[in-house]
This record gives C-alpha cells, structure tokens and sequence, in this order.
C-alpha cells in the first residue's frame, strides 16, 4: 500500500538510494534536508531539525504544490524516517555532532508523535557497539553482536545515537507509536564494491566496523519493510548484510582476528558478525546484494 513518507536526510549517503527505493515500492517521500535531493519526484524542503519550530511546520506541509489542488490543506503523513544527523565524528566539533544529532532526534520524533503520526523510523547506528570510534584497540564484549548487547561507546556520535535510542523508547511507551531504531552498519554504495578486495587483505582495518556492512540498496529495502510492518512499538534492529566481510568461515576468522572476544551462540557458517538474524525473523528481510556478487573471487 503506497504511504505518504517524510524522509529526513534524504540527500546524504545512504538517503540517496533509499528515497529512490521507495519510490519504487509506490511511496511518496517528502525530503527534508539541508541540500537537495537531486532526483525526480522528490521535493526537498530545506529545513533545519535543530529548531524545533521549523520540524513542527515542515512535518505538517505539503509535500509539493499539487497539494494546494485538493483545497483541504495537508494530507495526513503515514510515516516519517529520520536519517539527517552528522554523519561520524571528525566533521564537526563533538559538542556540535553531540548536539545536533540528539536534538534533530528529539524534535523529529516529538513533533511526529504530536501531529498523529503513528510510525517513526530512525536511523541508529553500528558505533552504538562501542569500537568503531573507540580510542585505541578495543575488543568486542561478545559475538555476535545482536540487539541486547551492552552498548558502551566512548565518541561523541556513538553516544549521541545510544541518546537517540533513548529517546525513542521514552516516546513509544508514551505514546504508544511504533518507533523502530536501526543500527546500521557500514553503509556501501554500488560503486564501492572495487574496496572489498582491499578489506579482505587487511582483516584488521574492517575491525572496526565488525567486518560487517548494509549495502545502500538492501537498506531501502529494510526500510520498506520498517514502514509496511505495524504493531511492534519500539524496537531496534541491526540493518545489515548477511555475511562477513572475508572468505574464511567466520568462526574460524574471529578466532584468528578477535581471539579475546568469545561466541556466545553458533554462527552460519559466513554469517556476519552483527547480527542480522531479527530483521530477517521479525521483518522478513532478504539480501540482495551480497557483496560477493561484486568481488571477482581471489
């Protein structure tokens, strides 16, 4: 069933391949940014989140100006996905990512809840996990790493997310919304691919991100499925790829790469070391880039 969508961030690195997915599924997405989007039947609003004020008016607008036909004033909005934030540490000051991103998040999701809109799906992240910014060499607590784990990291963006995380559950046992978070992984465009060899090569520089990844593409499909999926109130899910980011099995490989972190569950035998076992279960997730489809074999 087609949905009025309001997508935040719609022009950053991931936005720009998961707005176009779902207007292939039928949706109509109204982006919200600080650029545009360049894309046919997109319209941006250039809107600043930080203001609580302006993420009020721009969630309750016309998403274009064949809205002014109907003479009703706005349509209702079925869902809104926020995406926007500084995307990692090193961009801006930490105080400034900090901020930003925890009240965008906040402004975001209050206004949504607000104006009667009953599903809010907010982009999380895998520096929740604590390594990816971590000062030094930090060890994983356990793999897999999966849904209910400690979530421990020490970067001003990392911790902005796990506020973000917060935030929604205070939200969705308020109100009663459905407000899934996604903690996604390193996030790979198709022109990417040529990377992989280099990452296979050199097992420890894709420590950081667990040697795990979400292809652009797959995640606009994990956020169809956020949208089209009610009744679970607030939830968090892994949104990656299914397998591991090298050629050895990956239990074999963690030994080798991680021998200080234990498993605490059998892994398939390529699964990755995020998880993505629940929005497979819950969601219904199916890859559809693996990246070994990209990768000429070595």
């Amino acid at each position: 069933m087609s949905k009025r969508i309001v997508f935040t961030g719609g022009s950053g690195k991931a936005g720009r391949h998961v707005v176009p997915y779902l207007l292939d599924k039928g949706h109509e997405v109204f982006n919200l940014d600080l650029v545009p989007l360049n894309h046919p039947g997109v319209n941006t609003l250039i809107t600043d989140l930080t203001d609580s004020g302006q993420t009020f008016n721009a969630l309750s607008m016309h998403f274009d100006f064949k809205g002014l036909e109907t003479g009703k004033g706005p349509a209702p909005v079925d869902a809104v996905v926020h995406f926007a934030a500084v995307p990692r540490i090193l961009i801006r000051p930490d105080n400034t990512t900090f901020q930003a991103n925890v009240a965008s998040t906040y402004n975001v999701i209050e206004a949504a809840v607000k104006l009667g809109i009953r599903k809010v799906i907010i982009a999380s992240s895998e520096t929740t996990y604590g390594v990816c910014f971590a000062e030094g060499d930090k060890d994983f607590h356990t793999f897999p790493l999966e849904e209910d784990y400690d979530v421990d990291p020490m970067d001003s963006y990392g911790l902005s997310k796990v506020v973000n995380e917060k935030t929604a559950r205070a939200f969705a046992m308020r109100t009663g919304a459905d407000i899934y978070a996604l903690r996604i992984g390193n996030v790979i465009e198709p022109h990417e691919y040529d990377r992989f060899p280099a990452f296979v090569a050199d097992p420890p520089s894709r420590k950081r991100n667990a040697w795990s990844y979400i292809d652009a593409r797959d995640l606009g499909q994990i956020v169809h499925l956020c949208v089209e999926k009610d009744g679970l109130g607030y939830q968090v899910f892994n949104a990656v790829n299914d397998t591991i980011t090298a050629n050895e099995p990956t239990r074999d490989f963690l030994k080798r790469w991680a021998p200080n972190t234990p498993v605490h569950r059998e892994l398939g035998e390529y699964e990755a070391p995020i998880a993505n076992k629940k929005i497979r279960e819950v969601l219904g997730f199916k890859e559809e880039h693996n990246w070994r489809n990209y990768v000429p074999k070595t």
